[in-house]
């Protein structure tokens, strides 16, 4: 497996030469996509995309055969992920389940759930959403208040869930969700009792309302489970080892590239947009690409550390909480360059107004900044 030593920017040729088969495909498959929609980054979905995406092996490209991957490298991986990210692809409908579901099944139920559920997700046939946060418990996944209790009826052996999940991104397209609930008493220890199940989309009792954020779109969700029943072998892993497995689940989530690349068309509208003779636009944007070159090399190590099976917890909040304080300052840095000169109605303006109201949701998706800066202070044995 390739590791982390490479040269800033480097990648082997293999690599580079999947790269540009990545961006042949993109400049064909995007040619009547406005930039307006490429806004959107990874949070835009289309379900004909992804399945595009599986006919040429790019979801679950570092799986093993046994489960219909393709056993490539996370190298590999990460070029396609960041030409996706760069173009503004509507990558949003398996995002999750290739960035985190397949392997959490794969790792916690290799031989009963994984043979059913992975082949479909890498054929583009099925998407995921998360069942973390709940109302009034905002990042501490401890406080959950959402539970599954054991129930034999005529059905079989089972659990029945009731509770609620907010900010459920993607739950109105998506066909399963892992759900994180608790199974035992709460206790002196707030991390045990929990455990992860999967939960089909279409079972009797779930009940998805949408949440229209602020820029009036339909991307996050409220859930509600009434006594919704799941197959006694929809439990992820082992009972009450949940948070143990979120943990692993979540440095997924926090370290690839979409945490430094989701205004990634504002600055390529900057860059179109800037006088090469004036100084301040430069320092100003050389300095943003710095941050891009840095955050990369930080990510790409953080792909080094999954390919080897090693927890990279720590690095990965790293690589959130940089990212977004990346990632938050541009619509200011756009203001400040172009502000009083943009045009209505031009790609630059929408790109700024997109960006200045999408970014406040950045120190929250994947861990609140407070959350992040516990864990990386207690990996540095600070608190």
């Amino acid at each position: 497996m390739q590791g982390l030593l490479i040269e800033p920017g480097h990648l082997p040729p293999e690599c580079e030469a999947l790269r540009a088969e990545v961006r042949a495909f993109l400049a064909e498959a995007l040619v009547d996509v406005p930039p307006a929609r490429r806004n959107r980054n990874w949070s835009g979905a289309s379900p004909d995309f992804s399945r595009q995406m599986a006919a040429r092996g790019w979801i679950g490209m570092t799986w093993p055969r046994r489960y219909g991957g393709h056993e490539r490298s996370m190298l590999e991986r990460y070029v396609v992920l960041e030409e996706m990210l760069a173009a503004g692809a509507p990558v949003g409908a398996h995002w999750v389940a290739d960035r985190q579901s397949g392997p959490l099944l794969m790792r916690f139920s290799p031989d009963t759930l994984a043979p059913r559920i992975v082949p479909r997700i890498v054929r583009g046939e099925a998407f995921f959403c998360i069942g973390m946060s709940e109302p009034d418990s905002g990042s501490d996944l401890a406080s959950i208040r959402s539970r599954a209790e054991r129930r034999t009826d005529q059905r079989g052996e089972g659990w029945v869930i009731n509770g609620r999940k907010l900010w459920t991104s993607g739950a109105h397209r998506a066909h399963y969700m892992i759900v994180l609930v608790r199974t035992g008493e709460r206790s002196a220890n707030r991390h045990a009792g929990l455990s992860q199940f999967l939960v089909d989309m279409t079972t009797p009792g779930l009940t998805v309302r949408p949440v229209i954020n602020q820029l009036g779109e339909h991307d996050f969700n409220e859930v509600t489970f009434d006594d919704v029943w799941v197959p006694d072998d929809h439990l992820i892993g082992t009972e009450g080892q949940g948070w143990q497995q979120v943990g692993a689940e979540l440095a997924f989530e926090r370290s690839g590239p979409e945490r430094y690349l989701s205004c990634t068309q504002l600055l390529l509208e900057m860059l179109d947009a800037a006088d090469a003779d004036d100084p301040r636009q430069a320092e100003a944007l050389g300095r943003v690409v710095a941050h891009y070159g840095t955050l990369r090399q930080m990510s790409l190590g953080v792909a080094g550390m999954l390919a080897r099976g090693e927890n990279p917890a720590q690095p990965a909040a790293l690589v959130k909480d940089q990212g977004a304080l990346v990632e938050q300052a541009m619509p200011e840095i756009a203001h400040a360059l172009f502000g009083g000169r943009v045009r209505p109605g031009t790609t630059l303006e929408q790109a700024m107004r997109y960006a200045t109201l999408a970014v406040p949701s950045f120190s929250l998706r994947g861990g609140t900044r407070e959350i992040l800066r516990g864990i990386i202070a207690k990996g540095l044995d600070l608190r």
